[in-house]
């Protein structure tokens, strides 16, 4: 019987397992995706009560049933999947891209390898056990992304300055828009934030790109988006992935081969977008919702929102929501890149109004101007409000 009431203690490397089993403990320890059969482990040493092992290799079933016998538990490891659910980091786009040749077929990659199995299994439908081990990858990604941006335990923020761009993910590459969000990343991340997007084309891809180029010199956005523009939309008219699309995006980063970090956070959900290239780390799901949530959740220091339709609006009152109920203890700016669209569609007033009285009022802004938007989120860190407003109401 599992003990629930215990919290547990994630063990993902070697070394760290090393140490615990020289300590001669794995009480409440997690073990996650460790080979175990590559280690002489004198078992009746070791304290495992309660301790669990998540897709970790054995040398046989003997040892299994040891263990089982001195109170630990098993997660085995999944056959004839494309992906592993127990990883323990984040994706590379070039992990994602790996089996696709430059000019070749775009469908060859692991992305379109696992979008395949997502379909095959149900898409959001998905049967138990694929459902199962789709949360399990899920929570990987949860994990590794904390890990990327390591809370600070005194303050409650992330080490990384974390800023959330949101915006049309069928933006051409040669609209106005693309630039804008382009050269605000790389303004941002130049001023030490930390660019995050939903890892998909158009405005999310801008984002990434601006803040890979934030290394490069003042003339590199324009040289890119030249390069990129000459295959503008991700989508061929009969809605498959337009090979050149990448194709101009690797152009890209052959020629400005050392950018800056930052992170793309998409889904299988919308498996038919390409991977997002300029981003250096990946964490994808396959719920859209928790991914959606915790996209808007670990942008702590504010969210961009360039303009998008239906989904972009949904991230708009998701990202308010979790500031007027201080869902995550803090309050963020929430900047708006494009004032015609934004005015226009009163998704603006209209959030401005649901902020009257609270916290979060003054931290909104909307402006056309990258500057304009930097200066705003320099002025208004994150406000630590620490507690659910007894005055609100749903």
């Amino acid at each position: 019987m599992v003990d629930i009431n215990n919290r547990y203690t994630v063990v993902q490397t070697i070394e760290d397992f090393t140490q615990r089993l020289q300590a001669g403990s794995l009480r409440n320890c997690v073990v996650q995706g460790i080979d175990v059969s590559l280690m002489c482990v004198n078992w009746e040493t070791v304290d495992t009560e309660n301790a669990f092992f998540l897709g970790c290799t054995f040398a046989g079933i003997d040892e299994e049933i040891k263990l089982r016998r001195k109170g630990a538990h098993f997660f085995a490891a999944f056959s004839g999947l494309p992906y592993n659910p127990y990883r323990t980091s984040l994706y590379t786009p070039a992990e994602l891209m790996l089996g696709y040749e430059h000019g070749g077929d775009i469908y060859s990659s692991l992305d379109a390898k696992i979008y395949r199995h997502f379909q095959d299994h149900g898409g959001h439908d998905a049967d138990i056990v694929e459902a199962l081990v789709q949360r399990i990858h899920d929570y990987s990604m949860d994990a590794a992304m904390k890990r990327l941006l390591k809370t600070d335990p005194v303050t409650g923020l992330p080490a990384r300055k974390a800023v959330g761009f949101m915006g049309g993910h069928v933006t051409r590459r040669d609209d106005p828009h693309y630039r804008k969000t382009a050269v605000l990343a790389r303004l941002c991340t130049r001023a030490g934030y930390f660019a995050v997007s939903g890892g998909g084309p158009g405005i999310m891809e801008a984002a990434n790109l601006g803040a890979y180029l934030a290394t490069a010199d003042d003339t590199a956005i324009d040289r890119a988006i030249e390069i990129l523009a000459a295959v503008p939309n991700f989508a061929l008219p009969n809605g498959t992935i337009n090979p050149g699309y990448v194709g101009q995006a690797l152009k890209v980063l052959k020629q400005y081969e050392k950018g800056a970090e930052s992170l793309a956070v998409p889904t299988w959900f919308y498996g038919h977008e390409p991977v997002n290239m300029f981003a250096s780390h990946v964490g994808k799901y396959f719920s859209n919702s928790i991914r959606e949530d915790g996209l808007l959740a670990i942008s702590t220091y504010g969210v961009v929102f360039s303009p998008g339709s239906a989904a972009t609006i949904e991230e708009v009152f998701i990202n308010a929501a979790q500031n007027h109920y201080a869902v995550f203890n803090f309050c963020s700016p929430m900047m708006f890149l494009g004032t015609t669209h934004y005015l226009q569609s009163q998704v603006y007033s209209c959030l401005a109004q649901q902020a009257v009285g609270h916290e979060y009022a003054k931290m909104i802004m909307i402006s056309d101007e990258p500057e304009e938007v930097l200066r705003f989120l320099q002025k208004n860190p994150p406000i630590n409000l620490g507690y659910h407003d007894p005055g609100v109401t749903a």
